[in-house]
């Protein structure tokens, strides 16, 4: 029987409501700044390569906060800004990344209405997601904190441990006290919410909110909403331990 639901965060509860380009543009234009906009594709890629995925191993969040400035500074560089390059940089950051920005986070429409419901039939709940600075803040910024068991980042230093790896994952069904058997993860990514939910021996579900996924996933339970999870967790039989 499923007793808890634990979710990723980005993507699957909520996201940031406007893109990266139209942010530098609007910025852009403030400073009167021509952008070379054939760079961009490039920029962008090495920007969230350089800006996401420290090891949270070796994880110190001082360090984490500069070295993201730094890659925002250095795309802002790439797209030919030389003037007012670091006061652009800052406005950047706080229009944009997660760490300064909180307030560009939105919920999905789906999410408040499944949290109540499920919280109302009884279910645990929580977020497990790879996230590089402390969740907390930003949940109760929007107002769902309180509907959560607990809530665990990867980089926090109690934990230590980013998905697929099943440590998250353990640390998490600690806390809340239930077994894995006894627990769904939801998320949006194959290997870091399918995977490493697997691993943990947890049932996973894919939540494919775009229908881009179809077909690709064998032997997943998918779903394009969250409201759809009250109605998948009520099959006894949908979610057992296979032999």
């Amino acid at each position: 029987m499923i007793k808890a639901v634990f979710f990723d965060f980005y993507q699957t509860l909520g996201v940031w409501g406007q893109s990266l380009r139209p942010r530098v543009e609007k910025i852009a234009a403030r400073y009167a700044c021509e952008i070379e906009w054939e760079r961009y594709d490039t920029a962008r890629g090495n920007l969230y390569a350089d800006a996401s995925g420290s090891d949270p191993i070796t994880h110190d969040l001082l360090e984490t906060m500069q070295q993201i400035i730094d890659s925002y500074r250095g795309f802002l560089a790439a797209l030919g800004v030389r003037d007012y390059l670091d006061q652009m940089t800052w406005e950047l950051l706080q229009s944009e990344h997660s760490l300064f920005a909180a307030s560009a986070a939105t919920l999905y429409d789906d999410t408040v209405p499944t949290l109540q419901h499920l919280r109302d039939e009884g279910f645990k709940l929580a977020i497990v997601s790879n996230w590089d600075t402390p969740l907390d803040p930003l949940t109760e910024r929007l107002g769902i904190a309180d509907y959560f068991d607990t809530i665990t980042s990867s980089h926090d230093e109690r934990v230590r441990s980013a998905k697929p790896d099943s440590h998250i994952f353990n640390y998490t069904l600690e806390a809340v006290g239930v077994s894995a058997a006894e627990t769904v993860h939801v998320g949006d990514t194959y290997e870091a919410d399918v995977i490493g939910a697997r691993r943990a021996g947890i049932h996973p579900i894919f939540i494919d909110r775009d229908s881009s996924q179809v077909g690709r996933w064998n032997r997943v339970v998918t779903i394009q909403s969250l409201s759809e999870l009250p109605v998948l967790l009520s099959d006894r039989e949908l979610f057992v331990i296979e032999e």
